[in-house]
């Protein structure tokens, strides 16, 4: 064991942690003041319900030995966190106490179906949320978790590049949200603007999603060493760049100078670069980040013309942005930064291939597997608030509170 990279990894597994509350925030202000208080609530009570469902079974599914012979889902090895100790695994995190790759995997886990809750903003029902977040968990993230991370999942054995999160975090959200999104429909007066209620809110909780992006990517080296250093780094600088694109593409089409585009931006070039960021230099990054912030706001673009109501562009943030960073790493990726792996650039074309398949099975899956959670659960419990409650606003007619006293 390692005393360095424990302290590491302890560190880096609060600060993606942060990202939750950061994710709360960012979300919260984005929304109507009547519905503020249910979409932190989405956050919050998220990370509380899926730090149980994963130490019960959520990381054995994920990480345990594969039981289907294919890569397919790991077995009940790890359930209730049997078998997980204090001391080094010899295939995770082998210079830290198991206990603590379990733990710092749980973040991963909470903030995913976290993230699909801004596609159904101010009017999806409480237990529903609930119940759907505990299915998409178990039934979702954890096997395709196990897909790319598990050293026997079978995208890991193809050889599919995924530092942190583009294809298991934020391409399998992102879709979700989309299904989620078309299925629930359009919040009632979804023909009116519906503008934040707090850009401070949203700004400062794009704060604390980019300072906890350094666990969440740079963590994922799992040591303190160099490659955490240079993962740090890609980190911000992606962030950075897509913040610039963000923000140039927004003044372009409305000659204003957008404070929400800006921690948007910020927010797309951290997904994007998430998935390389074990893998790029910081000129790679730049590109990343640069492509990503115009991608990401012609998506919102296009999600305005089609009139889906993701209310809070998860698709375009997170399902485009992890789509492209996935595929950006099969070409950027450099024996610069990890001798083993090299993309396009470094001649191997073939991790082109390697990264478009591992995206459109993360894609195919999610899809199918969300449309049947949102039917079942529509079918027991009903997904939607009533016309009344959404009327009202969430926060009152559900959680019998208000954010802000008149």
């Amino acid at each position: 064991m390692n005393g360095a990279d424990t302290a590491w990894m302890l560190v880096a597994t609060a600060l993606v942690m942060v990202m939750l509350p950061g994710l709360a925030l960012f979300y919260g202000g984005l929304v109507r003041r009547k519905n503020v208080l249910s979409t932190i609530m989405h956050s919050f009570f998220g990370l509380a319900l899926v730090s149980v469902v994963w130490v019960l079974i959520g990381f054995s599914l994920a990480f345990g030995p594969d039981i289907t012979g294919l890569g397919l889902l790991g077995g009940p090895d790890y359930v209730g966190f049997s078998n997980v100790g204090l001391t080094p695994n010899a295939t995770y995190g082998t210079t830290i106490p198991f206990v603590l790759f379990a733990g710092f995997q749980l973040m991963f886990a909470a903030i995913t179906p976290a993230l699909i809750t801004g596609a159904f903003a101010e009017r999806k029902r409480f237990a529903s949320f609930v119940i759907f977040t505990v299915l998409w968990s178990l039934v979702v993230y954890s096997p395709i978790a196990h897909w790319v991370w598990a050293t026997d999942g079978w995208l890991y054995k193809l050889g599919a590049l995924d530092f942190a999160g583009g294809t298991v975090v934020h391409a399998s959200s992102g879709v979700s949200a989309l299904v989620v999104a078309l299925l629930i429909g359009r919040r009632k007066g979804n023909g009116e603007r519906m503008e934040p209620h707090d850009i401070p809110m949203t700004v400062l909780g794009a704060g604390l999603l980019w300072f906890g992006w350094f666990g969440f990517n740079a963590g994922s080296a799992v040591a303190a060493n160099g490659l955490a250093a240079s993962a740090f780094i890609v980190t911000n600088t992606a962030a950075a760049a897509a913040t610039l694109t963000w923000v140039g593409a927004s003044y372009l089409m409305h000659r204003k100078v957008s404070v929400v585009g800006a921690a948007c931006g910020a927010v797309a070039g951290l997904v994007a670069i998430t998935p390389a960021s074990g893998f790029v230099t910081p000129g790679g990054a730049i590109l990343i980040g640069l492509a990503a912030g115009g991608l990401c706001y012609s998506a919102t673009l296009l999600r305005e013309r089609v009139k889906v109501d993701d209310a809070l562009d998860v698709f375009a943030v997170h399902g485009v942005g992890g789509v492209f960073g996935a595929l950006a790493t099969g070409v950027l990726a450099t024996s610069a930064v990890q001798a083993n792996f090299k993309g396009l650039i470094d001649g191997n074309a073939g991790q082109v291939l390697t990264q478009l398949l591992a995206v459109g099975a993360t894609i195919a899956y999610a899809v199918v597997a969300t449309f049947v959670i949102v039917k079942v659960v529509d079918l027991i419990l009903g997904i939607r608030i009533t016309a009344k409650q959404e009327e009202l606003g969430i926060d009152l007619a559900v959680h019998g509170e208000v954010a802000y006293q008149a």
